[in-house]
């Protein structure tokens, strides 16, 4: 929506410009190479995104892949691959970057961060050099799709409990995949997934799933009311053979899946964070220019509360995720770290939201605005790689040294 509203605010520190998110302390501390990668973001939600984001929400055939072969295309897909594997070999501040830029293009940086974070990492962390070599250039394109199937019908925050099997074949050439994974982003057009079953019904081990491989079948989630534009499915294993040499022979127990959903969830901080700031940004210009009884909306001392009280969150939570990324970047983070900065953010973007629609009256609930998909989105994302009751309960664990899980 334009503004013609340019007043700087606050001494000049925060300037509403045209098709931008609104700025806070954080992009002050960007480097030159940081700086690039978000406007690489803004420029791609601008120009793909946005324009047509009534047909993603559509879920038009082939809309999705084809748009994350865009992103291939910009960069947008490599930051975290190395160079050997055709990536851009970047640090996790600079990677994550794109999590918070993509944050404001609604349900499709949830595709993208399913893709480049769980779908990629765990071949990237855990993968053989040939597997490496196979998937992950193809993947930093995004001439392949990724995926990541650890969440069953049954089986969620006790993850312990799935049912998937893997029995190695009688020729030992093979391991034989038996179950069901549900809740999978990307599931129903990826091409590569990275599966987590069961060896003999108790070691847990990881697995390269391929589309194409007789058994497998991904049958899609429909009747969703939140992150519609994101495809959902279930990933059905009937006898799937899956090749000796798709296995992750480094990954023993829990510790493989779980390492790298601390990684993803790391980039949902950020992401969240970009739907707050783009809901922040919208109610800002809304209020700048919605006038009532003689002035601008944003003129009366209870919009400018909510106002005042957005930026401030959304800026504590900038702060929170920096300085988690500087601990990942040199190898201190702990996942009680990224759990805690996980929940934050997805609490105040959920709550910047609802207060937004609020500030828009009546156009709040339109498709003129993006404040009812954010809020939708956000009922999700709140939820998915760790409820936040379960991030509540691991911070709880991290400093009392008592776990509430048993």
């Amino acid at each position: 929506m334009e503004t013609t509203n340019q007043q700087p605010l606050l001494g000049g520190e925060w300037i509403i410009k045209e098709s931008t998110l609104a700025s806070t302390f954080i992009p002050e501390e960007f480097n030159e190479e940081q700086q690039m990668v978000k406007d690489m973001c803004d420029q791609f939600i601008d120009t793909e995104i946005l324009p047509i984001v009534d047909r993603i929400d559509k879920m038009e055939p082939g809309l999705m892949p084809s748009l994350m072969v865009k992103a291939g295309e910009q960069g947008l897909l490599s930051t975290s691959c190395p160079e050997e594997y055709g990536g851009l070999g970047k640090d996790f501040i600079t990677s994550t970057i794109v999590n918070e830029g993509l944050g404001g293009g609604y349900s499709f940086s949830v595709a993208i961060a399913a893709h480049t974070g769980i779908g990629t990492l765990p071949i990237l962390y855990f993968g053989t050099e040939e597997q490496k070599q196979k998937y992950i250039p193809k993947l930093a394109t995004g001439e392949w799709k990724g995926a990541y199937g650890l969440t069953e019908p049954n089986s969620g925050s006790d993850a312990l409990s799935a049912k998937t099997t893997a029995v190695l074949s009688s020729d030992g050439q093979h391991y034989i995949l038996n179950g069901q994974k549900c809740w999978i982003t990307n599931g129903g057009f990826a091409d590569v997934y990275t599966v987590f079953a069961k060896i003999d019904g108790e070691k847990f081990t990881g697995f390269i799933v391929e589309r194409g491989m007789e058994g497998f079948t991904t049958p899609e989630i429909h009747g969703k009311w939140s992150l519609r534009a994101s495809c959902t499915g279930e990933l059905v294993f009937d006898n799937v053979k899956v090749p000796k040499e798709n296995i992750f022979p480094n990954i023993k127990g829990l510790k493989g899946p779980l390492g790298c959903l601390s990684k993803a969830r790391y980039g949902i901080a950020w992401g969240a964070l970009g739907a707050a700031m783009d809901c922040y940004d919208s109610a800002l210009r809304y209020t700048l220019q919605r006038s009532q009884f003689g002035k601008p909306i944003a003129g009366f001392q209870l919009q400018q509360k909510k106002l005042a009280e957005m930026i401030t969150e959304i800026t504590k939570g900038q702060l929170l995720v920096w300085r988690l990324g500087v601990l990942m970047n040199e190898g201190r983070a702990t996942p009680a770290q990224v759990s805690m900065a996980k929940r934050n953010s997805c609490e105040l973007a959920l709550n910047i939201a609802r207060e937004a629609r609020q500030l828009h009256g009546g156009m709040g609930i339109t498709g003129e605005y993006s404040i009812m998909r954010h809020m939708m989105n956000l009922e999700s994302v709140i939820t998915y790689e760790g409820t936040h009751d379960i991030h509540l309960l691991i911070t709880g664990m991290d400093i009392t040294g008592l776990n509430a899980f048993k």
